[in-house]
């Protein structure tokens, strides 16, 4: 449902909800970044870990693949803030809005892959490549559901004229 035709059902005008939108996106932000940050710096310590020298190219793959999307989903976690900081005083709230939300869903998607891939190193570290297939498997099937498919679920299953954001 689009903002346009969404059921007004607040008490708030236009600008008033592109407030309260733009609060909501960066409190959601304010929760998923500490996240990825300790996620991140815990990567860029590992290679000067001890043991660092038995790890199959395999591993160094994925880690290195881990390292990437976790800058990547830091950056695009972060982009929100940037993106108003930068924007905010040219009266362009809907699209530091839209884009915003964009940019949170692509970061989170990549948060997934990232966290995923940390799972599989550390499973191929501890037990063996297969096991660590099937966990990441597991673990990035849990991710699917409860980050994306349970929230999906509910847009598909919603009654027509049912109360928007």
């Amino acid at each position: 449902m689009t903002e346009a035709s969404a059921p007004q059902d607040r008490d708030e005008s236009p600008a008033e909800r592109l407030d309260r939108q733009l609060g909501e996106l960066i409190q959601e932000v304010r929760v998923a970044l500490p996240g990825v940050q300790v996620l991140f710096a815990f990567l860029l310590t590992v290679p000067f870990s001890a043991g660092w020298e038995r790890t199959t190219t395999l591993q160094r793959d994925v880690f290195f693949a881990t390292l990437l999307l976790t800058g990547l989903a830091t950056v695009l976690l972060m982009a929100p803030t940037a993106l108003h900081r930068m924007r905010f005083q040219q009266g362009d709230k809907r699209h530091i809005v839209q884009t915003g939300h964009r940019l949170v869903l692509a970061g989170i998607s990549v948060l997934a892959v990232a966290m995923t891939s940390a799972v599989f190193l550390i499973t191929d570290v501890v037990f063996s490549v297969p096991a660590a297939v099937g966990v990441a498997a597991g673990f990035l099937a849990v991710v699917l559901l409860v980050w994306f498919a349970l929230p999906l679920s509910r847009s598909f299953s919603r009654p027509e004229g049912a109360e928007g954001d």
